[in-house]
């Protein structure tokens, strides 16, 4: 069906004066429309419901409730509905205004890939530690010791002998490490601090720490600004086509923590078998230098290859994506 043979199927089902909150839950109950990933469908129905009225479709007629607001019903079934409430002296709806049924919405994890696939673009490997596998299991405080995912860029040195010689001096200055604390969204100073605290927190270890958000309140970029200031935790806003996410406050470098690298080694697998391949990559010889890349590559978490994937999975995932309409 297209949306407005969905409402218009609903109404009739509905076969009483009903508001469009009620409407959008009989479409979603019966199946008769897809509103994919769309923020607000609820709105949609609201807005679709209004322009029967207005371009003087005489299908579908309206009466205007207390407190401004406006309930429909199908022309054909108005010898249904009493006198009262067709003329107004009856505020009674005969179909129970329903609560909006949210659409379904998605797990943080779902955002993972996501990230991936905007860092792989950057050229980091990056792997999902999962928390609740470490050796504290599922302590609520290891929020404060594990990082949501972990990333590792490599000096991009084009000639073997400039490869040799930085690993023969420093090792370290091969590398560049990343930690990341990611959430859905972040709406309030409180929410703010405290992810952003835990960011500081689980990222002592790494050169680089940063805090990722799908969504953030238009009114904290003052705040994210003065905390990344204060502590150096970098910002990046996530978009559901990863390609443009994008850093809003770039992080302060600091040096690798081998200690605290070392404690997350003790109670992570994933940590542990993390630094092992990047270990593995940085001391292959030449000759398998290749088949390690592929090692690590397979290890670290998987990253989309096309748009046409974004949009399958952000579909399935219930995760708030645009779609962009082709050009005429």
């Amino acid at each position: 069906m297209t949306l407005k043979e969905a409402i218009l199927k609903s109404l009739d089902d509905l076969n009483a004066v009903t508001n469009y909150l009620a409407v959008y839950n009989h479409i979603l109950d019966k199946k008769y429309y897809d509103f994919g990933t769309g923020k607000t469908p609820g709105s949609t129905i609201s807005a679709a419901l209004g322009d029967f009225i207005r371009n003087g479709d005489s299908r579908v007629k309206r009466i205007k409730q207390d407190g401004g607001t406006y309930s429909y019903y199908l022309t054909k079934n108005e010898q249904n509905i009493s006198s009262e409430i067709l003329s107004g002296i009856s505020s009674e709806i005969i179909q129970p205004i329903a609560k909006e049924s949210k659409v379904k919405s998605y797990d943080e994890r779902s955002l993972h890939m996501l990230l991936s696939s905007y860092l792989k673009n950057s050229l980091i490997y990056s792997k999902t530690i999962f928390h609740e596998q470490s050796t504290y299991g599922k302590d609520s405080n290891q929020i404060w010791t594990h990082p949501d995912m972990i990333g590792i860029k490599f000096l991009n040195l084009q000639t073997k002998a400039s490869q040799s010689f930085i690993k023969s001096i420093n090792s370290v200055e091969t590398v560049k490490l990343s930690s990341y604390e990611l959430k859905k969204e972040i709406n309030s100073d409180a929410e703010l601090k405290k992810a952003f605290f835990q960011a500081v927190s689980n990222s002592s270890w790494a050169n680089y720490g940063y805090l990722v958000a799908f969504e953030y309140s238009d009114n904290l970029t003052e705040e994210m600004e003065r905390l990344n200031q204060s502590f150096g935790i970098g910002i990046i806003q996530l978009n559901a086509n990863p390609y443009k996410s994008k850093i809003l406050f770039q992080p302060r470098y600091r040096d690798l923590d081998f200690k605290t690298i070392d404690k997350l080694c003790k109670i992570s697998r994933d940590f542990e078998k993390f630094i092992q391949q990047v270990d593995n990559l940085m001391t292959a010889e030449e000759r398998y230098y290749k088949s390690t890349e592929k090692e690590l590559n397979e290890f670290c978490d998987k990253y989309f290859l096309s748009d046409t994937e974004i949009g399958v999975y952000c579909l399935e995932k219930h995760i708030p994506i645009e779609i962009e309409k082709p050009v005429d």
